[in-house]
């Protein structure tokens, strides 16, 4: 072959009329083909987060990651306001302990020693008492940071992101024995998985099941006290209490299997954001509506008006549950399907006692 007839490679422009009909549907006798969108195009290779997620990130931006003394650099005009009454609180214990141990003193050297001693006692432990709650708020603050990373690691389908924030997903439940064979599986697959995408999700595969699994339980037994409560209690300010209570012991049971440790101060925080995250979806769940959910309210509250407040309380207590549970999980769903009312509290809309569960490859098993 001369070099005169060898072919040389050309670059030439298709005709938007043949792109346009090889785009169309392919008539094949009895059989239509309909053309498959090209996986790999620029608009194929990431998808949006939804809405669900979004809202989530935005739960916990709010209640977790921002706030405080500083916003933006700046002090905030409610961060200061709460430093100053904390001094002015500090000062007034501080005047307060020093004229006791004074009078102590005043009255007998042992009685003022051991006032003293008492004293340091009480510093002491209030002190570890706030470095518990400080590591506590910075370490749920490290699961929300970590959900929001896996979430745009995902996005991107970013393999070395994928791999490094999977390598911390794995070290926060490093002292968790029921995640033991989870761990060991993902740390042999993370360097074996190319895809950061698939790596992603077959870490909530294998390390989210069980705890989703203890989360739906503490909403469902939550929701079923709250509602059978609520129809027997005889006063409404009881309600109100006992429903709160539930909400943040809720809440902080949710945290502790998502591997938080929530204090007092960071059950605060974490309830500022559930209620960032029920504000923004409008209570709406992902999968349910609003006809579905108080259609066995508005059954019961014509049998009962007792029994259809429990329903409803029930509802609502099973709502906070499922935002507690998309604000404090590590990872966004994704191969898993995210559970809703009806998921987690179907004895309240007449489902029964056993619920449903579906997981990433579509089978449908009980949840004991």
């Amino acid at each position: 072959m001369t070099g005169d007839s060898k072919k040389r490679p050309r670059a030439f422009r298709l005709d938007p009329r043949e792109t346009a009909q090889a785009e169309a549907p392919i008539q094949n006798g009895d059989f239509t083909v309909e053309p498959q969108p090209d996986a790999f195009a620029p608009e194929n290779l990431g998808a949006a987060p939804d809405a669900a997620e979004q809202a989530v990130e935005i739960a916990q931006k709010r209640g977790l990651l921002q706030g405080g003394f500083l916003q933006g650099g700046l002090p905030s005009w409610s961060g200061l306001f709460w430093a100053a009454i904390g001094g002015l609180f500090s000062f007034a214990i501080g005047l307060w302990l020093n004229q006791l141990i004074d009078q102590l003193f005043a009255r007998s050297a042992a009685l003022g020693y051991i006032g003293l001693a008492l004293a340091g006692l009480a510093l002491i432990a209030l002190a570890a008492i706030a470095a518990r709650e400080v590591y506590a708020i910075f370490r749920q603050r490290h699961i929300a940071r970590l959900h929001i990373a896996l979430a745009q690691a995902r996005e991107a389908d970013d393999r070395d992101a994928a791999r490094l924030h999977v390598g911390e997903l794995i070290a926060l439940y490093e002292s968790r024995p029921e995640t033991a064979e989870a761990r060991a599986n993902l740390t042999r697959l993370r360097g074996e998985i190319i895809d950061g995408r698939d790596l992603i999700d077959i870490a909530e595969r294998e390390l989210m099941q069980k705890l989703d699994d203890a989360a739906r339980r503490q909403i469902a037994s939550a929701a079923k006290s709250v509602s059978i409560l609520t129809a027997v209690s005889p006063r409404a300010i009881l309600d109100v209490i006992f429903v709160a209570a539930q909400a943040l012991r809720l809440i902080r049971r949710i945290a502790e299997i998502y591997g938080g440790r929530p204090g007092w101060l960071g059950v605060w925080k974490l309830a500022r954001a559930v209620g960032t995250h029920l504000a923004i979806t409008g209570g709406m769940a992902v999968g349910d509506s609003l006809l579905q959910q108080f259609v066995g309210h508005g059954i019961a509250a014509k049998l009962s008006a007792r029994l259809g407040e429990g329903v409803l309380n029930g509802l609502l207590t099973a709502r906070v549950g499922l935002s507690a549970m998309a604000v404090c999980r590590p990872m966004p769903f994704a191969a898993r399907k995210q559970p809703g009312v009806s998921d987690v509290a179907p004895f309240l809309m007449g489902g029964g006692e056993k619920s449903t569960k579906q997981d990433f490859s579509g089978k449908q098993d009980a949840d004991v």
